[in-house]
């Protein structure tokens, strides 16, 4: 049985409004991503990547069409309903880590645990797993200004993945990040696909990253200019950087 669409876009637009001036940053986007694929989406500066990322989490609403993302159509939501569920279902790892400063790297993944309201558990067991599994385990009770920029994404992925979500968005992970700690960060991110089964999108620049994805998706001036599938996707290790 083929996998379920976790997000689906249909003649979606997006125009802001820059002084009297109109800038359409997506031009009618029709879209589908199964669950468990790993994506990237690729496009110069100013092609609607970062866009396009913030209307399938709920940041930005479309000037039309619609937004479906885990069988919810976005556009009916609250400005309420919608921060409610990008709490339960999205992961975010952003290009500049925004852990908190004044928190240990556990505080900081402890909060998000605690936010994601996740009744019943276990939460500091949940919390030393997920350091565990980022390779951070040993550096618990740092705080981010002790630790690398590799570490700090690390740990912002441990954050992002407190609350199990069904889908991790990823803006330019690697963007600040030398090669060996880019591919580290890359490595954790198949390894949350491969083995835990997350459905992850990742925007960048960086053509060489595509090659680990299972669909590749670019974008020109706004626009879908190619949806391509790689069935046999390479490991991180295989990049040439």
């Amino acid at each position: 049985m083929p996998n379920k669409n976790i997000v689906k876009l249909m003649n979606v637009s997006k125009t802001y409004k820059v002084g009297k001036t109109e800038v359409k940053a997506l031009r009618n986007i029709n879209l589908e991503i199964d669950e468990g694929e790993f994506v990237v989406i690729l496009g110069p500066s100013g092609s609607g990547k970062t866009t396009l990322l913030n209307l399938i989490g709920g940041i930005d609403r479309p000037t039309s069409g619609d937004v479906i993302v885990n069988g919810v159509k976005l556009n009916n939501l609250s400005d309420e309903q919608l921060t409610e569920f990008r709490r339960k279902n999205i992961g975010f790892v952003f290009q500049f880590f925004n852990l908190i400063p004044t928190l240990t790297a556990k505080e900081n993944v402890m909060l998000a645990a605690e936010l994601s309201k996740r009744d019943g558990e276990d939460l500091e067991k949940i919390v030393d797993s997920l350091l565990s599994f980022v390779g951070l385990k040993d550096f618990a009770n740092r705080f981010p200004s002790e630790l690398s920029g590799g570490q700090q994404q690390r740990i912002a992925i441990a954050r992002a993945i407190a609350k199990d979500p069904a889908l991790l968005l990823c803006d330019e992970p690697t963007g600040e990040l030398d090669v060996e700690a880019g591919k580290r960060v890359l490595s954790l991110l198949k390894s949350l696909n491969e083995e835990k089964g997350k459905t992850i999108i990742l925007v960048t620049h960086n053509t060489v990253i595509a090659d680990i994805a299972t669909l590749v998706i670019r974008l020109k001036d706004g626009e879908i200019s190619e949806v391509k599938r790689v069935d046999n996707p390479i490991g991180v290790d295989e990049l040439s950087w």
